[in-house]
């Protein structure tokens, strides 16, 4: 039986207790040494045989573990997934801020800067940019200049509200606030170069609405509005 647990966004302890249990049983582990926190291997038992993906091909996954999704049904092996905590759930917490504010944005966006790998056309960050909703930017660090310039060519202003929040909940973690404008200026003034993630949208400024739900004027399903 093969196991594929979400690490968290980081620290040690927002992994699952799912996660931690597998981990804990488990006789093999393959790990991405290049994004995961080593910190978490030491829910592994004693005696298990552990794995760097990073120095590792596909092929050389498969001849250890006999994984991946697209090889393990062929193969007849099981597996399940066990899901963790996003990076982008944890950039939230570090930032303090909600990403869906009444009146300012009520969508995020999760996505990437094209790359060496390709996305497809109607996903293009200038094209998803015309929205105007919160964006979280994955795997981008290395291509800021593009991708702000992208984002202002998709419709955001240069002066939209933006962080770069690198390794989000580990002990190392840097937040870095600035306007869309300086988002490459800003990495490399902090010597930022991977492992971040980039968040784009107006909640991060100081304006909304307050919540209907809470509204002493507002009726719900338990409770009557008292003005």
């Amino acid at each position: 039986m093969i196991h594929f647990v979400g690490a968290g966004c980081g620290a040690p302890d927002l992994i699952t207790v799912r996660g931690a249990r597998l981990l804990s049983e488990a006789d093999v582990v393959i790990y991405a040494g290049s994004l995961v926190n080593p910190a978490l291997l030491d829910y592994c038992k004693e005696g298990c045989e552990i794995h760097d993906s990073a120095y590792m091909t596909l092929e050389e996954v498969i001849e250890t573990m006999k994984e991946q999704f697209d090889a393990l049904d062929p193969l007849g092996i099981e597996y399940d997934v066990c899901p963790g905590v996003s990076a982008f759930s944890g950039a939230a917490a570090s930032l303090k801020a909600e990403y869906t504010l009444p009146n300012v944005s009520q969508t995020v966006m999760i996505t990437r800067m094209e790359g060496r790998t390709p996305v497809p056309d109607k996903e293009k960050i200038r094209s998803l940019a015309q929205h105007q909703t919160t964006m979280c930017l994955f795997l981008s660090t290395g291509l800021l200049e593009g991708l702000q310039a992208e984002l202002m060519a998709g419709g955001f202003s240069p002066d939209t509200p933006a962080a770069i929040v690198y390794k989000a909940s580990w002990p190392e973690e840097k937040i870095v606030r600035c306007r869309l404008c300086e988002i490459a200026q800003k990495a490399t003034e902090n010597h930022i170069t991977k492992t971040a993630l980039i968040v784009v949208g107006y909640f991060l400024g100081d304006n909304y609405d307050r919540s209907k739900l809470y509204d002493p004027g507002f009726t719900t399903e338990f409770r009557e509005a008292t003005k």
